[in-house]
């Protein structure tokens, strides 16, 4: 067999080994790099498992931010529905509130609206040791303001040309910046609507913005790529999560927030309790003295 031929049979075993390994669980994915990386088929268990296995992890990461003084944040943005919250809420979980704060703006006052475009996102930035994710950001100006009109053509030329400038400058500050778009099918969107008109607890989820959104989907896809086109940068670059299912969009996205930080374990020696001190005729009050809240609800046997 000349070289040629044994090259051409090699390319095409492999080839044909990669495509048998993407058809069967725990198949091999590859990224828009171009590496392959491990992809591991779930259900609800290996799901609850990964997120307990990765959420220790971010309390290492956390520690870590702690201990070297970084400055992280962490920029979720999407259409609505498409799962950012839920994300946001695992990852916080099991880290501590203030090291790990969510900073989720409403809508900006009439004296904030006379303020540099940036200056309230600037005044939740993070110190040294901190990290702050979030739940929207100064992007709101590239999505539900530029389709709904809520500001002028100028201004939104200005944060196109600006955001690219100002993010570097975070960036070069010291700042980890890292940015998300979740990414959502409009059937699925839809479907996650409708539960949230169907289950009383989610309602308040639904806002006039989030009607008008879905009303004007084509608007926010034209907003998005343009949005891309200005602001992917080389030094903050957007990271998209398939996001159709929630499990898997949830495991994804840590993942990745963890291996684009790197960190070292320095979880304390483990922790011995004192004894508890003696009395030494200490008497406690008597318990008619307080008021205690109504037990409606008592432990039953089994």
């Amino acid at each position: 067999m000349s070289k040629k031929d044994k090259d051409g049979k090699e390319k095409r075993e492999k080839k044909n080994g990669r495509q048998d390994a993407q058809a069967g669980a725990g198949s091999a994915q590859v990224e828009s790099s171009g590496a392959e990386v491990e992809s591991i088929v779930i259900d609800k268990s290996i799901y609850k498992k990964e997120l307990r296995r990765m959420q220790v992890e971010l309390v290492k990461l956390q520690e870590w931010v702690r201990h070297k003084g970084l400055k992280v944040v962490v920029i979720f943005e999407g259409r609505d529905a498409a799962g950012k919250g839920g994300v946001i809420k695992r990852i916080t979980e099991s880290l501590n509130p203030r090291i790990c704060r969510v900073v989720a703006l409403p809508a900006p006052t009439e004296r904030e609206k006379t303020q540099w475009y940036f200056q309230r996102y600037v005044s939740n930035l993070p110190a040294g040791g901190e990290m702050v994710l979030f739940d929207r950001s100064w992007y709101n100006r590239a999505g539900v303001e530029r389709v709904m009109g809520f500001c002028t053509q100028d201004e939104y030329s200005e944060f196109l040309r600006s955001v690219p400038e100002f993010e570097r400058m975070l960036v070069r500050s010291g700042i980890i910046l890292i940015k998300y778009w979740f990414s959502v099918s409009n059937k699925e969107q839809e479907k996650r609507f409708q539960d949230r008109i169907a289950d009383p607890t989610k309602r308040w989820k639904l806002s006039p913005m989030d009607l008008q959104s879905r009303a004007r989907w084509v608007e926010y896809s034209r907003a998005k790529d343009e949005m891309f086109s200005y602001t992917d940068i080389k030094q903050a670059p957007w990271y998209v999560v398939n996001a159709d299912e929630k499990m898997c969009a949830r495991l994804n996205c840590i993942h990745h927030l963890l291996s684009k930080i790197p960190y070292e374990d320095t979880t304390p020696e483990p922790i011995v309790l004192p004894e508890r001190q003696p009395d030494h005729g200490y008497v406690r009050p008597p318990i008619s003295d307080q008021t205690f809240v109504p037990e409606v609800f008592r432990q039953g046997k089994g």
